[in-house]
């Protein structure tokens, strides 16, 4: 026994298991690994890899090695053909949907765009008031009462001519009947299709009273409607008149405050500019009603103050809405005499050249500062897009686009 102690003493690692050969370290002597080192290497990482997939998919049922995990994320979704053609056809009818909120809502977002312009273009004139020591409120009540005003005075202007004159040509139907049943062409033609049985037949009917009836109807609805949108407008731009300076501080909180000063500077320009191309309009309309008016009375014409307003609304209508009120005056002399007529047509067509290249450009000068091709550019878009409302916006709008380029774009492409 003492010499199998002595000799099991003499031997320490006789006893020992020997080391696995994951754990033997290479020495300088071995050889490169063999197929079998590949197989043994491979097994222990599918065995990593199966355990971890294992603890993952415990994970993604909410438990990890039986404790709860609530806050890991789940399993994510496919790649299926099923989900992509879902999520597409619910972009699409969402897109649809708001597509036809849109043209629904469409009046609606005119009138709003339209206050807010209105809002912005006379702004330069209530500031203009409180500087001479008006409160605010004041100011936007005397504005607001010159509105009123134009409008009372347009329609008292307005409204005593048209009701004359289809007063009077009800009173003159007789007469153009009797007249056309005394011309022989009228007899010849009736001889030969008997139209004027067919007229008395028509008139009998009833149908001719229930033509004019929905005409009538038809036309209520239509001066309904438009006294309803004129008075919402004009709610809408007292609103946004009064709110405006809370509207531009909340709207400035939004930027990164440092850029809150040039944004701010930005937008006060834009509003200057809005405003400068309103009040240019208004006095470049004003001064073609005084021109027309002096015209009109001292050649005798009829209704001079009702044409005068005519011409000064239609003035506003950017690039195009000169002539139409120069056609549509000249048409109405034309009715009340021929040599008045043409003379109406003369001397519109030569205040428009004086108008066009001298009363214009010294007015408009100073508050928007586009190109002419740039001008009639955005005045086509905007009446395709919103008729004459969007020609009215689009020329400030090009305006304030122009600006912005001018003074951030620009500088930022110089400084790189």
């Amino acid at each position: 026994m003492t010499d199998s102690i002595a000799s099991s003493a003499s031997r320490p690692d006789a006893d020992k298991a020997p080391a696995p050969e994951s754990t033997r370290r290479p020495s300088a002597g071995d050889g490169p690994p063999g197929p079998a080192a590949d197989g043994a290497a491979a097994g222990t990482a599918g065995d990593t890899a199966n355990g971890a997939a294992g603890t993952g998919g415990r994970a993604a049922h909410g438990t990890v090695d039986g404790a709860p995990q609530h806050d890991l994320p789940g399993r994510p979704f496919g790649a299926s053909p099923f989900m992509f053609g879902l999520t597409a056809a619910l972009g699409v009818l969402t897109a649809l949907g708001l597509a036809q909120a849109l043209i629904s809502a469409r009046n609606v977002i005119v009138l709003v765009l339209v206050a807010m312009f209105l809002a912005a273009g006379l702004n330069p004139i209530v500031e203009a008031l409180q500087r001479r020591r008006l409160s605010r409120r004041a100011a936007i009540s005397i504005v607001f009462a010159a509105v009123i005003a134009f409008f009372v005075l347009f329609g008292f202007a307005i409204v005593p001519p048209v009701t004359a004159e289809t007063t009077r040509f009800v009173q003159a139907i007789p007469g153009y009947v009797n007249e056309l049943l005394s011309d022989e062409t009228i007899k010849r033609l009736d001889a030969e299709f008997q139209i004027l049985a067919k007229l008395r037949d028509y008139v009998t009917s009833g149908e001719l009273g229930t033509t004019i009836a929905g005409g009538i109807v038809g036309a209520g609805v239509v001066v309904l409607d438009g006294i309803f949108s004129g008075v919402t407008l004009l709610v809408l731009t007292l609103y946004f008149l009064g709110s405006l300076p809370a509207i531009k501080e909340y709207l400035l909180r939004l930027v990164p405050a440092s850029r809150r000063d040039r944004t701010r500077a930005i937008s006060e320009e834009i509003l200057r500019g809005i405003g400068g191309f309103v009040a240019g309009g208004m006095t470049i309309a004003a001064i073609a009603a005084v021109f027309a008016y002096l015209f009109l009375t001292i050649a005798g014409a009829e209704y001079a103050l009702a044409l005068a307003l005519v011409i000064a609304v239609t003035d506003l209508i950017p690039l195009v809405g000169a002539t139409i009120g120069a056609v549509v005056v000249t048409c109405v002399t034309l009715l009340q005499s021929v040599p008045l007529g043409i003379a109406s047509g003369v001397f519109f067509l030569v205040y428009q050249q004086v108008e066009n290249y001298v009363i214009y450009p010294k007015v408009m000068k100073r508050s928007v500062d586009v190109a002419p091709a740039v001008t009639v550019i955005a005045a086509l878009f905007g009446g395709a897009l919103l008729g004459i409302v969007g020609a009215l916006i689009a020329i400030p709008a090009a305006a304030a686009v122009a600006l912005i380029i001018r003074e951030v774009v620009i500088p930022r492409q110089a400084a790189r």
